[in-house]
């Protein structure tokens, strides 16, 4: 069998297709992101999604399959315990996370969590709720600026975030705050993914704007990675996008920082004219971040569009010995209730230039089966304790 030269692979953040058999002991009951936001919208511009397969493996709203899709396409269960980001993109890779990491969304963080900050960082913590980074800043800013509090926040996701005016609150001491917090946070009960530093500037609201000294203090991965072992083998292994935090660098040979997911998959097209040998990896965070959370159906059907646009220009620069695999990493239907992920299967959707035909293979129970895939094409023995088997025989 021939072996793919590059390999592709994108994660659309967040767009699950349909609850898993467990998603009810997540809180999550009938929950669909891609099929409700069809239902809702009736239909998208997505041509290039629909000859790939999408609507095949997952018909909605008023849109069916095509006759003859040019990708193989299945839908993948999720293995770990958990429906965030980083547990979705570490298990892609190998690694299955049993115990989940932890939200605050809903009354903030534990008096012993915040006392303990509070004593060891020597500021006064004022906030502590799910918020808004740019509402929080406007609501507390000029108190935190006035009395040398400390706001800090969470959101849907598993983070603690510290704020800082930059002129007020020193950079360097923001991080040690943040770097305090990390280490609390290891905790098993507290342990949440990242903890983010958000520095900020401006005097009083209407004046305050965040700065891009933002710094992430991520978990590294539990375990070896493919990542790793593809960098160990002297293979390229770029990161597009929040790979490289969501991997803390671990396995990453390059990295691009991505402004939005329209610029990543600019980022993306860019790369594929470019020569290397390994796997591009590409996180678009936009499905999630800006609509998926925000519960905004039409902000999320018109992220699908734009996507779907540029994946037709990537579609026309992949060269016959590439693989593109398209995916997510969990759910987060707009339609739902709360602003928290969903637990969801996720749509696995492949193709290559020297395919010889497209159609549906059979679903699988874990997300790892990509890293696993990666791995055996490039001839790359997968790191020991990871999951996952090749389905490589089948992307042909």
């Amino acid at each position: 069998m021939k072996k793919y030269e590059r390999i592709f692979v994108i994660v659309l953040d967040s767009l699950g297709i349909g609850a898993m058999p467990d998603s009810e002991k997540f809180g999550d009951v009938g929950v669909d992101t891609f099929g409700h936001i069809l239902d809702k919208m009736g239909s998208l511009e997505i041509p290039n999604l629909r000859k790939l397969g999408m609507l095949n493996l997952h018909p909605a709203g008023n849109m069916t399959g095509v006759e003859h899709p040019m990708g193989r396409y299945m839908r993948i269960t999720e293995a770990s315990n958990g429906k965030d980001t980083m547990t979705g993109h570490w298990e892609m890779m190998g690694i299955r996370t049993t115990k989940p990491f932890i939200t605050f969304t809903d009354h903030g963080f534990p008096a012993e969590l915040i006392a303990e900050l509070e004593k060891r960082c020597g500021k006064r913590v004022i906030g502590n709720k799910s918020a808004s980074g740019t509402e929080i800043i406007e609501e507390l800013g000029e108190e935190e600026i006035n009395t040398g509090a400390m706001i800090v926040y969470t959101s849907a996701d598993s983070v603690l975030q510290i704020c800082g005016n930059e002129e007020t609150f020193d950079l360097q001491n923001l991080y040690r705050c943040c770097e305090i917090a990390r280490e609390i946070t290891m905790k098993d009960e507290w342990r949440v993914g990242r903890v983010i530093a958000r520095p900020y500037v401006g005097k009083k609201k209407g004046e305050f704007k965040r700065t891009s000294n933002r710094h992430d203090y991520a978990l590294k991965p539990t375990g070896l990675t493919t990542l790793n072992a593809l960098k160990d083998a002297g293979l390229d292994v770029i990161g597009v996008g929040k790979i490289n935090d969501i991997f803390c660098g671990e396995g990453i040979t390059k990295t691009y920082h991505s402004n939005s997911s329209v610029h990543g998959m600019e980022q993306t097209i860019a790369i594929s004219k470019e020569d290397f040998k390994g796997l591009c990896f590409v996180n678009l965070v936009d499905f999630d971040a800006l609509w998926g959370h925000r519960r905004n159906v039409e902000g999320y059907g018109k992220e699908i569009e734009k996507f779907d646009k540029n994946l037709g220009v990537l579609l026309e620069a992949l060269r016959e010995d590439d693989l593109l695999i398209l995916t997510a990493d969990h759910g987060n239907d707009p339609t739902y209730t709360g602003t928290d992920h969903t637990r969801e299967y996720v749509p696995f959707l492949a193709y290559s230039p020297q395919m010889k035909e497209g159609g549906a293979i059979e679903n699988e129970d874990t997300f790892a089966v990509i890293g696993a895939s990666v791995a055996d094409n490039f001839q790359v023995k997968m790191p020991e304790g990871t999951i996952g088997h090749s389905i490589l025989e089948k992307l042909v």
